[in-house]
């Protein structure tokens, strides 16, 4: 059915001149029908047009903003998030590793797989890139919950047959035959789409790598998603592993894993050839900072990245990041990026939580603004949730200011409703 919802809608319309911006309507109207957004525009007009006599869903004073897109985040490590005290290496033993043995319990899979669909609604998520565990039925858990929300999920298996706990590993064989039926079964079903999911190079051997290879080129139209330059120490078990590739980049180069629809988080520690080689390639970064920040990585440069030409992501990478709010990521990419000398303006950060990271997943011909013909994934956001923020919101004198303070201050308060395909998912319709 057809209906108006009315707000201030903001969004970025596909970029001009390399630079985000920003199309505003301070009391706007935009037209969804049959789960996708029409027609948006000022509400003086719209209101008196041909569309007059639909319904209106009235959100005046909130804001309308397309659904917030995560490009990296760990589904089975909600359990874990907020953990003291480790680095990367130290992390995935001390905590990961232990909470993802649990799910080769379905019922465990089952349980958590829902609570996160939830938690990613409640903080305006709409579309995430997820990784599970070495077990298939992890998978399919993430994938089920998806499914009964009508939200688009991409996820995968983790490959992995080395250097974890023996109850984590799978083979070289095991892991390409798992992640194939899972690609037959869930793979393009409703909005549902497949990653094929080494963990990290560590973790896969050349044979478990060569065979992930052969997976990407017999399902092209899958992503590959995986981790890549995070951890300085990590760099050099790579180096200390692989002594014949140049650069950890390299490793997955050699084995056909660099191409479009592969995402790779962090890239922290990369050089120029390897951010030219991920341009060429249309591979895509997921900007990860609260996680970086969290467990002492290091700081992701986004100006030398899209200098280079990188799709570039914003991700929240729970459990080593630190909130499933993509407002409170983007405020910390905000700081990471100034320690940099170069911060981000709010339509910067809004087009990474948006339009940037539908590029980064190749789906911006379907999801992250409000163009004609897109999906109607959106979210309403109240500005005033808090008195602070409140406060703030009304001293501010442009939409830029406002943008800015919400991402800024905001977080899961701030969220009113979520919208999957123009169906109010939360708070539950």
């Amino acid at each position: 059915m057809a209906y108006l919802v009315r707000g201030t809608i903001v969004h970025c319309p596909r970029e001009a001149g390399g630079q985000p911006t920003l199309e505003t309507f301070d009391d706007g109207v935009m037209l969804v029908d049959d789960g996708h957004v029409q027609r948006i525009g000022p509400a003086t007009t719209l209101l008196r047009s041909d569309l007059k006599d639909l319904p209106v869903e009235d959100h005046s004073g909130s804001m309308i903003l397309p659904g917030l897109i995560d490009t990296h985040i760990h589904y089975p490590q909600t359990d874990i998030i907020a953990s003291y005290g480790e680095q990367l290496l130290e992390w995935l033993n001390r905590y990961t590793f232990p909470a993802e043995a649990a799910f080769g319990d379905a019922e465990v899979a089952a349980e958590t797989a829902a609570f996160f669909i939830d938690e990613l609604l409640r903080n305006g998520t709409t579309t995430a890139l997820v990784l599970g565990t070495v077990h298939a039925q992890s998978v399919d858990a993430i994938f089920a919950a998806a499914a009964a929300r009508d939200m688009r999920i991409a996820a995968g298996k983790v490959l992995m047959d080395r250097h974890a706990p023996d109850n984590l590993l799978d083979t070289a064989e095991s892991g390409y035959r798992d992640s194939q039926a899972l690609i037959e079964r869930w793979h393009g079903q409703g909005r549902l789409l497949y990653a094929i999911t080494p963990r990290f190079a560590p973790t896969s051997s050349e044979a478990q790598l060569a065979a992930t290879g052969r997976l990407a080129r017999a399902y092209p139209e899958t992503f590959v998603h995986t981790h890549v330059a995070e951890n300085s120490s990590e760099v050099a078990w790579v180096r200390a592993l692989f002594p014949d590739e140049r650069s950890y980049l390299d490793v997955y180069d050699r084995y056909g894993l660099v191409r479009e629809r592969s995402v790779f988080a962090h890239c922290i520690h990369l050089d120029d050839d390897d951010r030219r080689r991920m341009a060429e390639q249309g591979a895509a970064a997921a900007f990860c900072p609260t996680s970086n920040l969290f467990l002492g990585s290091g700081l992701f440069d986004y100006a030398q990245a899209r200098e280079a030409g990188m799709r570039v992501g914003l991700a929240t990478d729970v459990g080593g990041g630190t909130s499933f709010s993509m407002l409170r990521t983007a405020a910390e990419a905000y700081k990471v990026s100034a320690l940099h000398g170069q911060p981000l303006s709010a339509a910067t950060m809004l087009h990474l939580c948006t339009r940037a990271g539908a590029s980064a997943l190749y789906l911006d011909d379907r999801i992250g603004g409000f163009d004609p013909g897109m999906e109607a994934d959106f979210i309403v956001v109240n500005p005033a949730a808090t008195p602070l923020t409140g406060r703030r919101d009304r001293a501010a004198t442009t939409i830029e200011e406002r943008l800015f303070a919400l991402f800024t201050l905001g977080d899961d308060r701030h969220i009113t409703a979520t919208y999957l395909r123009g169906v109010r998912q939360m708070p539950a319709a």
